[in-house]
């Protein structure tokens, strides 16, 4: 049983980073875990995408151990550096050695990832939550930090060494509060109160009422609803597919990776029963509401190509879909000016506040939106429009990367010389290929 709860916690956790690291430039991948991490490069880039923050590393094709040793050190040490949110005390890393993550031991490397999911996330976000505050008789909330960053003597807490029980009762009560009770369902714990799928189906549907049957799911099979709520999830929701049913539909699921996968639906849907949009016109758009517009606008990137697609009845024209598109990148820009001054950073280290980082997280899930949508509309162009629409969105990401400055200055180099010539390849490609095509096709249109 220990072996197949170290076997499900390493798939999840493996999914968990590759969702993270697909955000780094450029994008990396783990494989295989106990393996990847122990070098430190996909550590520290780990680190980063969830910090914000650049760090230290070396990298190179022939990394030996003492290399491996110090970049696994800088991570703990920056781990360590941080303050949990719920204590307001540094991060303590237990047990936890840079020479065991070098040597792949699947139970300290669990633990390490294990200890960065709780407190970059789950930590994070249920400290946020306004019910947090009812869950103890101890002034645990994020309003008591403060405190403890001025240099004012802490408060004594009931549960200062229960900061993990706290995040994992805040986690465990935003799921009652928001799903579960509303379809009569117990949700105890983070274990068997998930195996036959109901629950899972219960939080997508308190965010997508209309994606979820209650009395469809009632009937099904353990499997069945599993499969079901993660297949809506990652494709109407995007939330990233940690778990499978197999790893679910078990005697005693694994905690660690039901926590993991749940505390996805919390980062994107803080709230959501307002997701779809409650004329709270103030707010700042959520994911649901660039959702909903996209919808609406019969933009989105699944319409798979097709010139216009049926909404609510109403069949919206190329025009129409571009208009819309306008309207909306207007309303865009128009909040973000609002909200940028309210993004700067408000502790003496820089970093953004819990609160700071949430709103950052759901502008830039809405802008990379946007983007998809914008390329979309570009490729729908009619006839070599829509491939030169799409050529100049790939050179503009090409011109937008960032060049990774290796420990060995000829990788940098080298590096480099390849960007030139791809930029080279596409330059030519569009002058003496597509530029006659465009042309060609617009004479054409001129003599009919």
């Amino acid at each position: 049983a220990e072996h197949e709860q170290e076997a499900v916690q390493k798939r999840t956790f493996t999914k968990w980073i590759n969702s993270h690291l697909a955000k780094h430039k450029p994008p990396l991948e783990v494989n295989d875990l106990f393996e990847d991490i122990k070098d430190g490069v996909k550590l520290l880039a780990l680190l980063e995408v969830l910090s914000g923050q650049r760090l230290p590393c070396e990298q190179g094709r022939q990394l030996k151990r003492i290399h491996w040793v110090s970049n696994i050190g800088t991570a703990l040490k920056f781990l360590e550096g941080r303050k949990s949110v719920y204590r307001g005390s540094p991060i303590k890393l237990v047990n936890i050695h840079a020479t065991d993550i070098a040597d792949g031991r699947p139970s300290i490397v669990l633990g390490l990832i294990w200890t960065i999911i709780l407190y970059f996330q789950i930590e994070e976000l249920t400290s946020n939550l306004p019910a947090l505050q009812a869950l103890s008789n101890s002034n645990s909330s994020v309003e008591s930090i403060p405190s403890s960053e001025t240099g004012s003597p802490p408060m004594k807490r009931k549960v200062v060494n229960k900061f993990q029980g706290n995040a994992k009762k805040a986690l465990l009560r935003w799921v009652q509060c928001t799903a579960a009770k509303h379809h009569g369902i117990e949700v105890k714990d983070f274990g068997p109160s998930w195996r036959d799928g109901v629950a899972f189906q219960t939080v997508v549907h308190a965010i997508r009422p209309d994606l979820v049957d209650m009395e469809v799911v009632r009937r099904r099979s353990n499997r069945e609803n599993l499969e079901d709520a993660f297949a809506l999830a990652e494709n109407e929701l995007g939330i990233p597919r940690l778990l499978d049913p197999e790893d679910v539909d078990v005697d005693k699921p694994d905690e660690k990776s039901i926590m993991t996968y749940v505390a996805q639906f919390l980062k994107h849907y803080p709230n959501p029963h307002h997701s779809e949009t409650d004329g709270q016109q103030d707010e700042v758009p959520s994911e649901g509401v660039f959702r909903s517009t996209g919808k609406r606008c019969a933009a989105s990137p699944r319409g798979r190509g097709k010139p216009h697609r049926q909404i609510s009845g109403e069949v919206m024209s190329s025009p129409d879909v571009f208009q819309a598109f306008k309207s909306f990148r207007v309303q865009y820009e128009m909040k973000k000016k609002q909200t940028d001054p309210l993004l700067q950073p408000v502790h003496k280290e820089g970093k953004l506040s819990v609160d700071q980082a949430l709103v950052k997280q759901a502008w830039d899930r809405v802008s990379a939106r946007l983007l998809d949508w914008h390329i979309h509309l570009d490729k729908s162009l009619p006839g070599p429009l829509g491939v030169i629409g799409a050529w100049l969105h790939r050179a503009e990401m090409a011109l937008r990367e960032d060049i990774p400055i290796q420990h060995a200055h000829e990788e940098t180099a080298n590096v480099l010389h390849r960007k030139l010539e791809q930029h080279k390849v596409r330059s030519h490609a569009f002058r003496y290929i597509w530029m006659p095509i465009i042309l060609l096709a617009l004479f054409n249109r001129s003599t009919l």
